[in-house]
């Protein structure tokens, strides 16, 4: 490998530069490691924390980056510890201007802060990446149980390349998606990357085994695609691929009782969760509308219509 210039940094052969990178908003720069392996490779981007308060991802990628020895690296691997600097630091899932990351690309270099986070990824970085692995969890409202997103909406040998790679991580519920404006989504579709959304941890919280989790997934997936050895000690588990995911949003604004555990199994006209008032009056109940297994649902007693409830399938 020769000499690499990233974004304003170069970085040599068989080194690791550690960036404070501009994502063209004003006051914010976002912290990177940019590893130069000493060999030919793929490279790889893995960002963490697009949605600012989704934290195991950023530990993992910290500590995971400490560790790296870009002797044996194969490719380049950007890292991106937090995508959504100004979100971390407000302690909320959006950018300052409430813009939602993964549902916000391709952006606009001349619009508010995350349409300019998304445009400076779709113009500056991913058009040097190979695959993205983008790192996500439950927010401080959302109960989840691990799973991950490849797209089944982009041409057959991108979903197949992503849909292989999700084989090789230790998460059991491969779920295809059908969106197309998100971080990895639109790499996939609209830009032919290959490309994973990962969901580990929940509640808002950041604990060790999440992180820990998260570090292996990620070697497992660099050394799938050959740009960094590691050996995995025991089986991985068991995986499920969802080709048809429920997607349950809130039909009414009210207090939202939900009736589920992540993880379990649902049957085709349970009762997943109910809608009350002030009063405590019922304004309506939701059903399960096939049989699945439920990866994820809000805690939040306040919702409002049309804002996520579950998922399920």
């Amino acid at each position: 490998m020769g000499n690499w210039n990233f974004c304003g940094h170069s970085i040599p052969a068989g080194e690791v530069v550690q960036a404070m990178i501009s994502p063209n908003v004003e006051g914010q720069e976002m912290p990177a490691t940019l590893i130069n392996g000493a060999k030919e490779g793929k490279t790889v981007l893995i960002t963490a924390a697009a949605h600012g308060d989704e934290y195991p991802g950023i530990a993992a990628s910290i500590q995971f980056a400490k560790a790296i020895d870009p002797a044996v690296t194969a490719g380049r691997i950007i890292i991106f510890h937090c995508v959504n600097i100004g979100g971390f630091w407000e302690r909320t899932r959006n950018t300052t201007d409430n813009a939602n990351l993964n549902g916000n690309f391709p952006g606009d270099a001349n619009g508010a802060e995350g349409a300019r986070i998304a445009d400076f990824f779709v113009k500056s970085v991913l058009p040097q990446v190979d695959f993205l692995i983008d790192l996500h969890s439950g927010s401080a409202t959302t109960m989840l149980t691990p799973c991950l997103f490849f797209s089944a909406g982009a041409e057959d040998k991108v979903r197949q390349a992503s849909e292989t790679a999700a084989h090789a991580t230790n998460i059991p519920y491969l779920l295809a998606s059908r969106s197309s404006a998100g971080l990895y989504s639109f790499a996939a579709t609209s830009m032919g990357i290959p490309s994973l959304l990962l969901e580990r941890g929940h509640g808002g919280q950041c604990r060790d085994e999440w992180v820990k989790a998260f570090i292996v997934d990620i070697q497992l997936l660099l050394a799938h695609l050959k740009v960094y050895p590691y050996q995995h000690e025991g089986g991985l588990c068991q995986k499920h691929v969802i080709e048809q995911g429920n997607f349950i949003n809130a039909k009414e604004t009210g207090l939202w009782y939900p009736n589920m555990v992540v993880g379990e199994h649902v049957k085709k006209g349970d009762v997943i969760g109910r809608m009350e008032d002030f009063w405590g009056n019922l304004i309506s109940e939701y059903y399960a509308q096939t049989d699945g297994t439920v990866f994820y649902y809000v805690t939040s007693l306040a919702v409002q219509e049309g804002q996520p409830l579950a998922a399920y399938g």
